[in-house]
């Protein structure tokens, strides 16, 4: 497995780290996790050197952090390092940083935590920050030793980022990076920041919630016949991976072929030639041209007040928008239950409020609405 060392961190930091955001459920409507399968791809990705864990408070409505524990708990404490997070959405007081910090640490069967980030920090969330004197309280914990390296995890435009990187200090921070948000996102320019800052760089969504493992057919045979033996997910996570900075790359693995596969391509990890780079930028523009939904899955959206299952709506929506298989569209469809799907859309906003991809959510139910009203 390939390590990374920053001289700010002390630390060899495993090139793959183990997301905890989508592990593999017992079914598809709830979030309550298959542990038996979860722990098998734990102790595979252990045993192949992956040393970074990566978790948070509402991940899986709550149930990640109990699992990490219990898992980790099997390992040498020395063996792993685990990172959490702080949610500023769910502060309602000063009272609550503190209760939910020590909830987590019980949660995680920990003593202290390796990494811990300020979670999601965008304009809303980092007045909450402010107001609740969030990091002082976290940087007092560093002091206390119960966190070795404080940093944060970013979803808004570069103003802000630099903002947030000015006026504290970090050990490190997480942003969303991939080959398709590099220009969409602006995830170039959030990335050269931090590098200006010498902050070391953790990597989060390198395949976009799945969507860049499932290329459109044209855009994946671009990169088959380039190159057979790699799975088109390897491309995107090795995009992120040979940026000079990143200390590690997340993926949040949902089965354990996923981790072999991730684990096979961070082992004697050979960074994109200028050649591979020139023939994902072919694949992108074909699948740019199929007209997804950027949507990565990660249910901050949820729960909708109106019932809809946004995140699944525009999962099956993307699917035909690759495909283009109107039939299979409609069978799948109609399997959601009828008060999930997009015609219930209220137009409250709710959901656009955590949306971390700033998504116009209402507007694409609409959309979607329309075309199973009447096609097109």
């Amino acid at each position: 497995m390939e390590n990374r060392y920053f001289e700010s961190i002390k630390e060899e930091i495993s090139l793959l780290g183990f997301g905890c955001m989508r592990l593999p459920r017992i079914c598809e409507e709830k979030q309550e996790i298959d542990e038996k399968r979860a722990l098998e791809m734990f102790d595979y990705a252990h045993e192949h050197g992956v040393n970074y864990f990566d978790t948070a408070y509402p991940y899986h409505e709550g149930l990640s952090e109990p699992f990490v524990g219990k898992a980790l708990k099997r390992y040498p404490r020395e063996s792993f390092h685990l990172a959490s997070k702080m949610p500023p959405w769910m502060l309602k007081s000063e009272s609550d940083v503190e209760r939910i910090f020590e909830d987590q640490l019980k949660r995680c069967q920990v003593d202290y935590f390796d990494f811990y980030l300020v979670h999601n920090i965008c304009r809303e969330h980092l007045e909450i920050v402010e107001k609740f004197h969030v990091y002082e309280f976290l940087k007092k914990k560093k002091e206390e030793g119960k966190i070795r390296r404080l940093g944060f995890s970013f979803h808004d435009k570069p103003a802000l980022l630099r903002q947030v990187t000015d006026r504290y200090e970090w050990d490190f921070a997480q942003i969303q990076l991939n080959y398709l948000d590099w220009e969409l996102q602006d995830a170039k320019t959030q990335y050269e920041i931090l590098k200006s800052h010498q902050i070391p760089v953790v990597v989060m969504e390198p395949v976009r919630g799945g969507s860049l493992a499932g290329l459109s057919e044209p855009a994946a045979e671009v990169l088959k016949k380039e190159n057979p033996e790699l799975s088109t997910a390897s491309w995107a996570v090795r995009f992120a991976a040979s940026l000079p900075g990143v200390m590690t790359v997340l993926s949040g693995m949902s089965d354990l072929a996923q981790v072999q596969d991730n684990v096979k391509t961070m082992t004697d990890f050979k960074p994109l030639t200028q050649r591979e780079r020139e023939v994902l930028t072919e694949a992108l523009d074909i699948y740019r041209s199929s007209g997804t939904i950027p949507c990565t899955g990660c249910r901050y959206c949820m729960d909708c007040p109106a019932g809809v299952d946004i995140p699944k709506v525009f999962a099956i929506y993307n699917q035909y928008r690759i495909d283009h298989n109107e039939n299979s569209f409609r069978s799948t469809y109609g399997y959601l239950e009828e008060e999930k799907q997009a015609q219930h859309c209220v137009r409250c906003g709710k959901c656009m409020e955590h949306c971390p991809q700033h998504i116009q959510i209402p507007d694409k139910m609409e959309e979607i609405r329309d075309f199973v009203a009447g096609g097109n």
